[in-house]
């Protein structure tokens, strides 16, 4: 008997060392890369900020229990195949990123690491998820519902503007799903002349205007996409000058002087981005979390920008918008 227990003893001590090793080894801070199509003015903007927030409010504080890789392509499309790699590279445990050329460059440089987008606007049409309900592969996240929301401004425009016959429709072409079927199809049913005008970089912008102007636009609109908002500031100048009506895809056009803004929630879509976060990195697959659709749609007029181009805007309009300027 006395010889067990001090066998045992001998046991306890050799092991101790060991206990005592893995007692000291640092518990792994998961690291998350974005991948960001925009600017890098990424901290100040208020949709990322709404990420952070709802990091925050599923316990993450950033540097503490979680790191955060930041990469800008700045618009240049070419960019996010290199910071893609980069990303995958330091071994991040989970890529986010906006838009369909940022998922695409994120989806060729790993098949392993998940990824979780935001504000595509048909991941399904993009070759991104199998479907909405079962993504299958790597990728999962939030849609925009874009196409549909382009028909919609449209209607607003005209609704906002009866006399407006001709519209012109700058047309980011970056995103292989961003289409001008429905946005035709909702000026045909509107009686509207709608003029197309593809851009795919900031230097397309002045053409673009051109052609306009050329056209004799009486109003303008937008498609989503990076190179549009990175540009917001040029088309809000061109509407202003040229003293056309105008509706966008994002609430920072408002911000930049815009008239009217009609579309998802970009912040709340940011904000619910990070519960797939949270789930990937408990252990959930990207294949098993299904494409979240988006549930907030938000209205803003800007009756300042309204009285320096001269237009007014009829009171049944401003009664049906969720924010007015004044």
């Amino acid at each position: 008997m006395t010889k067990k227990i001090i066998l045992l003893a001998l046991c306890s001590l050799l092991l101790a060392p060991c206990s005592a090793v893995e007692a000291q080894q640092p518990t792994k801070i998961p690291r998350i890369g974005i991948l960001s199509p925009g600017s890098s003015a990424f901290p100040g903007r208020a949709r990322y900020d709404s990420f952070r927030q709802g990091l925050r409010k599923l316990g993450y504080i950033e540097g503490k229990n979680i790191f955060i890789e930041i990469r800008t392509a700045e618009g240049k499309q070419d960019r996010l195949s290199d910071f893609a790699t980069e990303l995958v590279k330091l071994k991040v445990d989970v890529i986010v990123t906006a838009g369909t050329p940022g998922v695409l460059a994120a989806k060729n440089a790993t098949s392993a690491i998940p990824i979780v987008f935001w504000a595509v606007a048909d991941p399904v049409r993009a070759g991104l998820v199998s479907s909405l309900a079962r993504p299958g592969g790597n990728i999962t996240g939030l849609t925009s519902f874009g196409p549909e929301l382009d028909g919609k401004r449209l209607e607003l425009l005209k609704e906002t503007f009866p006399k407006i016959t001709r519209v012109a429709y700058f047309r980011e072409t970056t995103a292989p799903e961003t289409g001008s079927i429905e946005i035709q199809a909702a000026a045909s049913a509107l009686g509207l002349q709608l003029q197309s005008l593809e851009v795919r970089s900031a230097k397309d912008f002045d053409g673009a205007f051109d052609a306009a102007l050329k056209e004799r636009a009486q109003a303008l609109t937008t498609s989503a996409g990076p190179v549009i908002i990175i540009n917001q500031q040029r088309i809000v100048a061109f509407a202003a000058k040229n003293r056309l009506p105008a509706i966008y895809p994002y609430s920072e056009f408002i911000d930049a002087g815009g008239l009217m803004f009609y579309g998802v929630s970009f912040s709340d879509l940011f904000r619910r981005a990070a519960t797939y976060v949270d789930k990937i990195l408990k252990g959930a697959k990207p294949a098993d979390l299904p494409v979240e659709q988006p549930t907030k749609f938000e209205f803003v007029i800007n009756l300042i920008t309204a009285n320096q181009i001269g237009v007014t805007i009829p009171p049944n309009i401003l009664a049906r918008a969720d924010k007015v300027i004044k």
